[in-house]
């Protein structure tokens, strides 16, 4: 799954990224990024533009809103069947911005978790593969949420969990990005394992594992001394 990610990156460096879209006034860099909160992402809308979206998809036929804090994430392999995910595979997809991501590796014999900063070697933000939707409250307000897509793990994110979020190259953000409805053939081989040997991992702090920490320390290298993970090993 991806349960926490970042978007730390200069505005500039973002806009440089994705050249053909305009973005919003931005804040601060964002070192812990969790459901429920606002995220960046650019929906298939047609008007290139960035917005902020709530991160956990409300469908447009929910009850209640807090069904989104169950779907910040989809599996690339049941879209096409799951009805909460269904209607937006086909109509409303989008990507959802981000610089790096952390998963969590169970050590062997316990039960403690060490998280790990998950990020491309060459530093530059990319995109996760996402669906949107709107939903309209009882009192007339306006919703836009968004979910993350996740598939099977590359040689990489295997050894520390078993799904990953699907990172979309720049080659098919036009075609994920298709304003008119797309049937799941045409797709699904867009939603596969992004190259480990592009990405890099490293363990950090448990300070992320508190919502309430968001500063740049959280992404900084562990000391191998303070993890049971053997220093030896090549996560670069």
């Amino acid at each position: 799954m991806c349960g926490r990610f970042t978007l730390t990156v200069d505005p500039a460096d973002l806009q440089s990224a994705f050249p053909e879209y305009s973005f919003p006034i931005q804040g601060k860099p964002r070192f812990n990024i969790v459901p429920t909160q606002p995220v960046l992402v650019l929906p298939n809308d047609g008007k290139l533009a960035a917005d902020y979206y709530i991160w956990g998809l409300i469908p447009v036929w929910a009850q209640d809103p807090t069904i989104g804090s169950r779907l910040i994430n989809a599996r690339a392999e049941t879209l096409a069947e799951k009805s909460s995910f269904r209607g937006a595979y086909k109509y409303k997809r989008c990507l959802v911005l981000a610089d790096g991501f952390y998963e969590w590796k169970s050590q062997l014999g316990t039960k403690l978790k060490i998280p790990h900063y998950i990020r491309l070697k060459s530093g530059q933000p990319f995109a996760f593969a996402g669906l949107w939707d709107e939903w309209l409250s009882p009192d007339g307000s306006q919703i836009k949420s968004c979910t993350i897509i996740t598939t099977e793990p590359n040689e990489l994110m295997s050894t520390l969990h078993n799904r990953m979020p699907v990172i979309l190259p720049g080659s098919a953000h036009a075609q994920w990005l298709e304003t008119a409805p797309q049937k799941p053939e045409a797709l699904q081989n867009l939603l596969t394992q992004y190259p480990a040997d592009e990405m890099t991992a490293h363990p950090v702090s448990t300070l992320v594992n508190s919502p309430g920490n968001d500063r740049a320390e959280l992404v900084v290298p562990l000391p191998f001394d303070k993890t049971s993970r053997d220093p030896k090993r090549d996560f670069s």
